[in-house]
């Protein structure tokens, strides 16, 4: 009897083993590079970075072969640009085919004039694929506040307010109210109606100057304005008051009656 379990046991133990070895003997080395492969290309995955105008622009020497992509109006980059960079209007009709032309497996640098239109472009070639998407943050303008090079397609030399033309407009016996704004920035349209608003209110008070950040770079470089929308109150020619950003009606009236 002792014999007869004994023997059970080994033919038991026998075959476990060798059904174990089977299966091992049953992944064939294509299946197990096939299963490799696999969990390889699950791992390549779209990535966005946000750099600062510094970053960006190493970025760029680091990626020479990148592709550049200035999402701004054909008027704005002809004003000014990145060397190298192509224009591909983010809110224009020809966008999604623009960029389908390119190369998806190759970085991507993009950049606006502030961030905001860059921002909705570069989730946009995430969507669509791209593998590497570098941002730059606050766009062109904090490129121009850090004295970074930049080039020009516009052979015609546009007469840009100096800073000698804006002093002189602070020269009032009533506040002034400075509004640096872009035609394409969301928050300056959303606060154009109420600044119109304020120049027939307050006419008695204050003094409303709107202040086009595209067609005045210079200037706003040497302000130090790196970003849209600006307001600053002026009293006496000093400045007494800044914002930036959105803020509503009552935020700015607050401000002028103090």
């Amino acid at each position: 009897m002792k014999k007869h379990l004994i023997l059970g046991l080994v033919t038991i133990v026998s075959t476990f083993f060798s059904c174990t070895n089977s299966q091992s003997q049953n992944n064939t080395p294509n299946e197990v590079k096939s299963d490799v492969q696999h969990v390889t290309q699950n791992t390549v995955k779209s990535s966005k970075t946000n750099l600062s105008a510094i970053e960006f622009f190493e970025k760029a020497k680091e990626l020479p072969t990148a592709t550049i992509i200035d999402v701004r109006t054909a008027d704005e980059f002809s004003k000014g640009h990145l060397s190298n960079a192509i224009n591909y209007d983010w809110n224009s009709r020809e966008f999604n085919i623009q960029i389908s032309t390119l190369d998806k497996s190759k970085p991507v640098l993009i950049y606006c004039l502030s961030g905001g239109r860059s921002s909705s472009a570069a989730n946009k070639l995430l969507s669509d694929g791209f593998s590497q998407v570098y941002e730059m943050t606050g766009g062109i303008m904090k490129w121009r506040g850090a004295n970074l090079p930049e080039t020009t397609t516009n052979k015609v030399v546009s007469k840009e307010m100096t800073k000698e033309q804006f002093d002189a407009l602070l020269i009032s016996d009533k506040l002034v109210l400075i509004d640096f704004y872009a035609d394409w920035c969301g928050p300056c349209i959303k606060m154009k109606p109420y600044l119109e608003e304020l120049t027939h209110e307050m006419a008695d008070k204050v003094e409303i100057i709107r202040i086009n950040a595209d067609d005045n770079q210079a200037l706003c470089k040497e302000m130090n304005i790196d970003a849209l929308p600006v307001l600053q109150i002026y009293k006496n020619n000093k400045l007494t008051w800044t914002n930036t950003g959105f803020i509503n009606k009552a935020g700015v009236v607050k401000q002028l009656q103090l």
